[in-house]
């Protein structure tokens, strides 16, 4: 196999690992889908009506993955121009552009689609609650709200 094959299939794999790992950089924060840790936890029950529905973006993971994953990448890459220093100095540069552009990979691709959900509790309580908007909900629909002791919540229809 010739160096610049190689090269070029070292990258692809990088690549392909990179993508893996981003993929897995997602955590959920519907309310449908709990942690290994809130599986056989008690929580709290309420019941109440939707008061309003707002679209919000749930900002993406910033984990640092995407930036080493970027900046190997873009190491990887940058080698493969010129020759002698040349080399050095594409594989510094890819680096620090992959190291930047991971990042702001890794962002947008665990990015999502919220609603902040406003809910009136029979008690008289008003909450605003923060999840994923997988699944959709009306003003003046029935629901229940889960308090987990961790001071965490979520909305689901009943």
């Amino acid at each position: 196999m010739t160096g610049k094959k190689h090269v070029f299939l070292s990258f692809m794999l990088v690549l392909f690992v990179s993508a893996l790992f981003l993929g897995g950089c997602a955590s959920s924060r519907s309310g449908q889908v709990y942690s290994r840790d809130q599986a056989r936890q008690e929580m709290q029950v309420n019941y109440g009506t939707i008061l309003s529905i707002h679209e919000v973006q749930i900002e993406g993971t910033k984990s640092g993955i995407g930036a080493v994953a970027g900046g190997v990448t873009g190491g990887v890459a940058g080698s493969m121009v010129g020759g002698g220093k040349g080399r050095i100095l594409g594989a510094v540069g890819g680096a620090l552009l992959g190291a930047g552009a991971g990042a702001l990979a890794e962002e947008g691709v665990t990015r999502k689609h919220g609603f902040e959900i406003g809910v009136e509790l029979d008690s008289g309580e008003v909450l605003s609650i923060v999840q994923e908007a997988d699944v959709p909900y009306y003003p003046g629909e029935r629901v229940r709200v889960l308090r987990a002791y961790d001071g965490t919540s979520r909305v689901q229809k009943l």
